[in-house]
């Protein structure tokens, strides 16, 4: 009998992250909330509070949050198999359409259609991350401390300073002024020089380098097993490692890059999948994928055992603090420059305020408007020939 309802557990597991990895859009703050409706409301699989303590752990640890979650849930209704069923299966989807959008892109990225698409929606994009700067900035900014780390973190990445040295840094200043609130005083004057330190750190930026799949994997796993701040940083670490240090990717790819992992339903991170497709085919594509994947379901597995013991210290809240404000920096700092190559005459400006407007005062789901985007750029550029 145990066997049979850990069968039907594994199916159901199963079909519903196949579900959500082949249809769900919008983001990890989406995905999420899916997820609960799902698990929780629908199906009773958890309640409110399992839920919220599996979400707490999400975001103490590296990589991408919703499909954390999705391991999470897996683990939690159907054992190490469910493990391994809900995340692969949440990744996949997204993973071969990807493959297939940019393989189109490839082969028809210099016909007029596919420029005038990426025209419409590259403005929308901007005002998506716009948005979401906005409302994440409202609970990472928790004071003048977090301020000033996340304002240093802008104008480091500005510098050239390199994006994971600055997240280190960023943690590190927090969890020095929260361990001196605690147990000594510091001198006022400290704090005036602490966001600085970010910018002693060295950058590691140089000439293109030549394009070797090892390194393609190293880098793709070094991003997966260090970033915080959910997919929109992933961007700032893509612009860091491929623009500028690499030298494999133009900003504009980037910001391509940035359009499909938002049009193509899964994780935000199959963005890897399209940029590993751009550099060497489809077996680039898969390997990027494996990679930024794979630091995931080992961080998972190790903190389903120990971190929810420390989930609730305060040096552990202090780091995650340092971190997500760093992220909010980064996020602003490559939305910045990624701006520049999108917003180019007074038809994209409009375009991304017209958006910006929508996403302030009206819940639209980001699919809709990019789509909406895609539309309006072909309407005008076939009017305007």
């Amino acid at each position: 009998m145990n066997d049979i309802n850990s069968r039907q557990r594994l199916k159901e597991v199963a079909l519903l992250f196949l579900r959500l990895g082949a249809t769900a859009f919008g983001g990890a703050a989406a995905y999420i909330a899916i997820m609960q409706q799902e698990t929780v409301t629908k199906r009773r699989w958890l309640d409110d509070q399992k839920f919220l303590d599996m979400l707490g752990i999400s975001n103490l640890i590296p990589g991408p949050t919703a499909t954390e979650m999705a391991l999470y849930i897996g683990l939690e209704r159907a054992g190490w198999l469910g493990y391994l069923a809900s995340g692969l299966l949440f990744i996949i989807p997204g993973m071969l359409i990807t493959i297939a959008v940019a393989w189109a892109y490839v082969r028809y990225a210099a016909l007029p259609a596919v420029g005038w698409i990426l025209y419409g929606i590259k403005p929308v994009i901007i005002a998506i991350i716009i948005k979401a700067l906005w409302d994440l900035g409202r609970k990472g900014v928790k004071g003048p401390l977090t301020a000033t780390v996340g304002a240093a973190a802008i104008a480091a990445y500005l510098l050239g300073m390199n994006a994971l040295a600055i997240l280190f840094a960023g943690a590190a200043v927090v969890l020095i002024f929260q361990s001196g609130k605690r147990f000594w005083t510091l001198p006022s004057s400290l704090f005036l020089l602490s966001p600085m330190l970010p910018l002693q750190l060295p950058t590691f930026a140089g000439d293109k380098v030549p394009f070797k799949q090892t390194t393609l994997f190293l880098t793709f796993l070094k991003i997966g097993a260090l970033i915080y701040g959910g997919g929109y940083v992933l961007y700032a670490f893509f612009n860091s490692e491929f623009v500028s240090h690499l030298g494999w990717l133009t900003h504009q790819q980037l910001l391509d890059a940035i359009a499909v992992g938002q049009v193509t339903p899964g994780p935000v991170f199959s963005s890897a999948t399209f940029v590993g497709y751009l550099m060497g085919g489809w077996q680039s594509a898969l390997l990027a994928t494996l990679a930024i994947f794979l630091p995931a379901f080992f961080f998972v597995a190790l903190a389903s055992r120990i971190l929810p013991s420390i989930r609730k210290s305060w040096w552990a809240g202090a780091l995650l603090d340092g971190v997500n404000v760093s992220a909010l920096g980064l996020m602003a700092a490559v939305t910045w420059q990624l701006g520049r190559t999108a917003v180019i005459d007074w038809f994209s400006i409009v375009l991304m305020i017209l958006t910006l407007v929508l996403v302030l005062r009206v819940k639209i789901n980001s699919t809709w408007l990019i789509l909406g985007g895609a539309l309006i750029g072909v309407a005008y550029k076939f009017l305007m020939r």
